[in-house]
């Protein structure tokens, strides 16, 4: 059953005006320490942040919070599984959100995808709810 559906596009050339104006602080208070590793390995991170960013809006969406009510950028931070699929790794506030919203006896699942075409980046969050084996 999906229990939450989100999507937000992201204006790169925003992001890359955030990071050479503000650095690490934007980097510290948006971004989990994994997505700055990635991030800053990459030949424009700009375009890595901003996905990121995207996802993490998308997400705030389909919890239905919004980035307020105490769910906070770095309580939602962008995983790859094993195959390298995109999915979000939730902690603190946002966690105990989905926790809410997913019923008994399920298990919730994030499927994200992320794409980008300059100077945009877009992500779509889909949360759905498993039965438990």
């Amino acid at each position: 059953m999906i229990i939450g559906v989100g999507a937000d596009l992201t204006d790169i050339r925003r992001i890359q005006r955030s990071l050479d104006r503000y650095g690490d602080r934007f980097r510290l208070r948006c971004f989990t320490e994994l997505e700055r590793s990635r991030s800053d390995r990459k030949p424009d991170p700009a375009w890595s942040y901003a996905k990121r960013f995207s996802a993490k809006e998308a997400c705030a969406k389909a919890l239905g919070t919004g980035m307020r009510r105490d769910v906070y950028w770095r309580d939602m931070g962008v995983v790859n599984l094993p195959s390298g699929q995109p999915t979000m790794l939730l902690t603190g506030h946002a966690a105990e959100h989905l926790t809410r919203l997913t019923p008994a006896g399920h298990k919730p699942r994030i499927h994200l995808t992320l794409s980008d075409e300059h100077p945009y980046a877009l992500a779509f969050v889909v949360i759905e709810a498993l039965p438990m084996a």
